[in-house]
């Protein structure tokens, strides 16, 4: 049993498509009312993005939505919330202010924490008035 266990697995981790690093690679805001707009340019998960005024991955800002609390993107509902930001937020421009989070710090996870509006309203808002699934860690 634990051979045949053992074989699923090494089959399922074998035929997994890899994770792919998100292409953010810009120097990230050190202090809290920091703000800075662009392109949402990639979606990492239902609460991460990358915001470029330009093309150029180097000067994309990381980062983690202040105001939304999305499943992990491997949990029930992550990549549906993934999906949700992407058709809220992706190619459209934003504005972001970084903000303190639980910690203390404005950066978490090398990512920015800040509150990204899409003309009035917060992204976390918008994700919310559409049901997206919250409560991940």
């Amino acid at each position: 049993m634990k051979a045949f266990f053992a074989l699923g697995v090494a089959i399922a981790v074998g035929t997994a498509a890899p994770a792919q690093a998100d292409p953010c690679e810009g120097q990230l805001p050190t202090h809290a009312g920091t703000t800075f707009a662009g392109e949402v340019r990639y979606v990492g998960d239902g609460d991460s993005l990358c915001v470029g005024r330009t093309l150029d991955p180097n000067e994309w800002i990381e980062v983690r939505l202040a105001d939304f609390n999305a499943p992990e993107l491997h949990a029930s509902r992550g990549p549906e919330a993934k999906a949700a930001l992407e058709r809220t937020a992706l190619h459209r421009t934003v504005t972001c202010v970084t903000e303190r989070g639980r910690s203390g710090r404005v950066i978490s996870y090398d990512r920015a924490i800040a509150r990204c509006t899409l003309g009035k309203i917060s992204l976390g808002e918008l994700l919310r008035q559409t049901g997206t699934a919250e409560g991940g860690n």
